[in-house]
């Protein structure tokens, strides 16, 4: 079981650099690099809402999940 985040393909496809998203949801950039690569345990659902409402996506464009065995 794994959680993927296409959170990167979401921003080359509205064209929004790290740098401007970070500043608009209000978190580090160095925050978004490790949500962006999986590295973190958890997202905040303000956070997630902020990067959906930003991007105009659903939360299952950003997180995917693949059951594997």
């Amino acid at each position: 079981m794994e959680i993927i985040v296409n959170l990167d393909v979401m921003m080359a496809i509205r064209k929004v650099s790290s740098k401007e998203l970070a500043k608009v949801i209000g978190i580090t950039e160095a925050n978004l690099s490790l949500l962006k690569r999986g590295k973190v345990k958890g997202v905040r659902f303000e956070t997630l809402a902020s990067i959906c409402r930003y991007l105009d996506c659903q939360p299952g464009d950003i997180l995917e999940f693949r059951n594997e065995q």
